[in-house]
């Protein structure tokens, strides 16, 4: 039997992605690592969600705290829109790699291919690159297909549904188009 490191982003996104590996006979255990997801209130809300989602389905969740505001600001302030590849992807999922590793999994894997706002190609990639150079397997499956089914579940469950991605880029993003419209808009 594989033993499954899935990262986790948020309550919500992992509902499609253990459904469907538990139709698999896999297992998976969740481990949240996210430094990117601001602003701290948001961060502990999608926690604390996965958690109680976690207990109420029987899963097992590690939990590595690491609120990052600073390093992602340094990190990302030269390139803002390749954030997530250029770190987001890679410092998230090298910390579930390394995690991995360190305590015997055969794989791993993230909810972030459940999500359609996601730079999936990219992602994929980046997953692909840790999985070889920490020599263990990139268990791929295109969530996707059941991105709705998950948050029709989400919302009736009545999990905290995130209206971002999670770094404050991706809020300022949500509101753009509502900002342009406003603009238009006549008095």
């Amino acid at each position: 039997m594989k033993k499954v490191l899935m990262h986790t982003c948020c309550a919500p996104c992992s509902i499609y992605c253990i459904d469907s590996l538990r139709l698999e006979n896999i297992e998976p255990t969740l481990f949240w690592y996210n430094p990117n997801i601001h602003p701290y209130i948001e961060y502990k809300t999608r926690r604390d969600c996965l958690k109680e989602y976690a207990k109420s389905i029987n899963t097992e969740l590690i939990i590595k705290e690491e609120y990052g505001l600073d390093d992602f600001c340094r990190n990302v302030s030269g390139n803002i829109e390749n954030r997530c590849i250029n770190y987001c992807y890679p410092k998230r999922l090298g910390e579930t790699v390394r995690f991995a590793v360190e305590h015997g999994y055969n794989a791993f894997t993230t909810t972030l291919l459940v999500s359609p706002y996601q730079k999936h190609d990219e992602l994929k990639k980046t997953c692909e690159r840790l999985a070889e150079d920490f020599g263990i397997e990139f268990l791929y499956r295109d969530f996707r297909v059941g991105f709705h089914e998950g948050q029709s579940k989400a919302r009736e469950l009545g999990l905290y549904r995130q209206k971002y991605c999670g770094c404050i880029f991706s809020e300022e993003e949500r509101y753009a188009k509502q900002i342009e419209k406003d603009k238009n808009v006549s008095i």
